[in-house]
């Protein structure tokens, strides 16, 4: 193939056509340009390939492989329907020629991108000194493996990233999640295990239901989601943090995760209304009522300091309501619709003290056990009471060298 015609077809992509606007295949096209108008001096091509190569290898010294990993993320439609029966005739057909062809584009070394230009065999050398690799690949096998394990690695942004947020109705990947993992949480595990054999149903393509988290402060009930998140990602669980302002768009963002093969936990932290917040009717509707089913894919976990979620005044009770019984149910209907609720109480001695000793353990904190757990008492009552959290913060700091 000549490299006229590789600028054509590769101008005439049409399902990988996103990737003609990834960064390092735009210097790659523009690099063949430059082979195919040279004329004898070298400026325009040495420049366009040390150019190419400059963004190549922050991502890697072989371009067969880099354009692979390109490909194997890409967005497309082959990929989105991988788990649905296919895309049909003409895109298959489309995707098999591409894939052709891409595998001989990632094949291209620059000796073979000079071939038949007048000097070659110094060009070269005038080109770059260390040119980059390209070990060839079977890009069609590798394309069949990743749309079988579509429903795990998902695709395009799911395929990089797990955690993601919600801006202004569209998704955004979060590039530095908390890394917090279920290991390093101790104190909680009957509660936690209850989270993580709905998060397995979830996964598993079973009925899950929709979790609350209630419970004092500071005793890991965010902490246990995002491990939840960071344990399970490699099989497909990704996790979408939602604002409580956000909830309006929850029903156009379940729509649009319905067809996709991954499991979501869409979260919602620290979760509580006023009487009069149109956010709670809206959340109502989201987890039972409205008159769109339920995405198998997707799950709500919520957490909160309440548990019924609404605040409420004694004047509310002491008003001139004529069906003051109804409105309390109403207003404590939510957290009915949860299908799973559970509790994480402000921790006694025993468990506060076992929480020091494995956190102790964690950060190599060398402490008689007696003295970690004065020390941690006398610090957890400065702070207010025991927790999780106080534990962790009075650990930090003694591993640190820290007076406390």
């Amino acid at each position: 193939m000549t490299i006229q015609e590789m600028v054509a077809r590769l101008n005439g992509l049409v399902v990988f056509r996103g990737i003609l606007e990834d960064p390092l295949v735009k210097r790659f096209c523009a690099l063949l340009q430059a082979a195919r108008d040279y004329d004898g001096d070298p400026a325009a091509l040495t420049g366009a390939a040390g150019a190419f190569e400059a963004a190549l290898l922050p991502r890697g010294e072989d371009w067969s492989a880099v354009l692979l990993d390109l490909l194997l993320e890409d967005d497309n439609l082959c990929i989105r329907r991988a788990a649905s029966g296919g895309a049909g005739e003409v895109a298959e057909t489309n995707l098999a020629r591409e894939l052709a062809l891409l595998a001989q584009v990632g094949a291209l070394t620059p000796d073979r991108l000079v071939a038949g230009l007048p000097g070659a065999d110094t060009l070269v050398q005038q080109m770059l000194p260390a040119p980059w690799k390209a070990q060839p690949r079977d890009y069609a096998a590798a394309y069949r493996a990743r749309c079988a394990e579509v429903s795990r690695k998902g695709f395009g942004m799911f395929a990089r990233h797990h955690v993601f947020t919600l801006e202004e109705g569209c998704l955004t990947p979060v590039r530095y999640p908390d890394p917090q993992r279920l290991c390093e949480l101790p104190g909680y595990e009957r509660e936690r295990q209850k989270v993580i054999e709905n998060t397995r149903a979830l996964l598993a393509g079973k009925p899950a239901a929709n979790v609350l988290l209630y419970g004092d402060a500071g005793t890991g009930k965010s902490s246990t989601v995002k491990a939840i998140a960071n344990e399970y990602a490699a099989e497909g669980l990704r996790l979408v943090e939602i604002k409580k302002h956000q909830l309006y768009q929850m029903p156009a963002l379940m729509d649009e995760l319905a067809q996709n093969p991954l499991k979501f936990i869409l979260f919602i932290d620290d979760l509580s209304f006023a009487a009069n917040d149109d956010n709670f009717a809206a959340l109502k509707a989201i987890l039972e009522g409205s008159v769109g089913g339920r995405s198998h894919n997707v799950a709500v976990y919520a957490t909160s300091n309440r548990r019924h979620l609404v605040k409420e005044r004694m004047s509310d009770r002491t008003g001139d309501d004529l069906h003051e019984a109804d409105t309390r149910q109403e207003l404590m209907s939510l957290s009915a619709r949860f299908g799973l609720t559970v509790t994480f109480q402000q921790p006694d001695k025993a468990r506060f003290d076992a929480i020091l000793l494995d956190l102790a353990r964690q950060y190599g904190l060398q402490m008689p056990a007696d003295q970690l757990y004065l020390r941690g008492e006398a610090f957890a009552l400065r702070a207010g009471g025991r927790s999780p959290r106080v534990a962790k913060q009075f650990v930090e700091l003694a591993a640190a060298g820290v007076g406390v």
